[in-house]
Order: structure tokens, then C-alpha cells, then sequence
């Protein structure tokens, strides 16, 4: 007889989960206006807000991402998180109409600041999954990947195991 796999049960879905991306920036993008500036990027486009009682001027700003078991650690270093460009975390919601009304924010705020940085909405077509996508970033070393699964009738997640 089969048994469940490490971290589950025979009838639940496993309960791991991720719960928070780090990053480090310069400390300069955590004083008043960094931070300021930081929450109306993620707040406007994503809903995203800020655990003050975390918060030290020039040194951590934690974002709330719906929950307080999501959230983006942002923290000050002498030397810095540097990316190359491809790096990123992902982000995936329930339909393509949440993810476009997301992209419309992102690009909404990029036309205000052209310091954001969004890239187009993609469409990748596998069959049995539609895969929609975009990337946005601001001031922040990684970029957010929005993604949503577009399953093809008779196919879900559960499906291709």
C-alpha cells in the first residue's frame, strides 16, 4: 500500500507553503521617502501593506502580503542584494481578469513613475494549461511574477499528478 508523502496526510494537500521573500537593498531606500515610496508601488498595485510595528527607519520595512504569514522582508545591508535581471518570486492568481486588473495598476504607476518596470502580458499556450503572465519591479532587487493558470476543459491540477 502506497503511503502519503513527507508533509501530508492521506486526504489533505500538503501544508507546506512559502511564506516570505528576503531581500537586502542600500540603506538609503528604507528612510522616510524610500519606504514611502516602496508601499505606494506595492499598495496601489498589489494591496500590499506595511507591518509598522516591524518597521526601523533605514533598516527594515516588512510588507503584508494579505496576510501575516505572506510577506516581503526588505532589509538594509552594507552590501546589498544585485541581481542580473532574471530573478524573481511568483505571485499566481484565480483568473486572467485578476491578473489583468493587476497589470493595468502596474502600468497605471509606471506611467506616474518610470522607475517601474513592467513588462508585456504574456500568454503561453501548453494545451492543457494557458499560462498568463507579467513581470513587474520596483526599487527592489527581484522582480514580482504574476501569473495565472488558465486550465483547458477536463484538465485542472489535480489532474496531471
Amino acid at each position: 500500500m502506497a503511503t502519503p508523502e513527507a508533509g501530508t496526510n492521506a486526504r489533505e494537500q500538503p501544508t507546506q507553503r512559502f511564506n516570505h521573500v528576503a531581500v537586502t537593498v542600500p540603506a538609503d531606500c528604507l528612510d522616510e521617502a524610500g519606504r514611502a515610496a516602496i508601499l505606494r508601488f506595492y499598495g496601489d498595485v498589489f494591496g500590499w501593506t506595511e507591518m509598522p510595528t516591524l518597521t526601523r527607519d533605514r533598516e527594515l520595512l516588512v510588507l503584508r502580503a494579505h496576510s501575516n504569514e505572506q510577506f516581503v522582508f526588505i532589509q538594509a545591508a552594507r552590501d546589498p542584494m544585485r541581481c542580473a535581471g532574471g530573478e524573481h518570486f511568483g505571485l499566481s492568481v484565480a483568473t486572467p481578469a485578476e491578473l489583468d486588473d493587476l497589470y493595468a495598476r502596474a502600468r497605471a504607476f509606471r506611467d506616474s513613475d518610470p522607475r517601474a518596470e513592467v513588462t508585456d502580458r504574456t500568454v503561453e499556450d501548453y494545451v492543457a494549461v494557458k499560462l498568463h503572465a507579467f513581470y513587474a519591479r520596483y526599487l527592489l532587487p527581484v522582480s514580482v511574477e504574476v501569473q495565472c493558470f488558465e486550465w483547458a476543459p477536463g484538465f485542472s491540477p489535480e489532474s496531471l499528478r
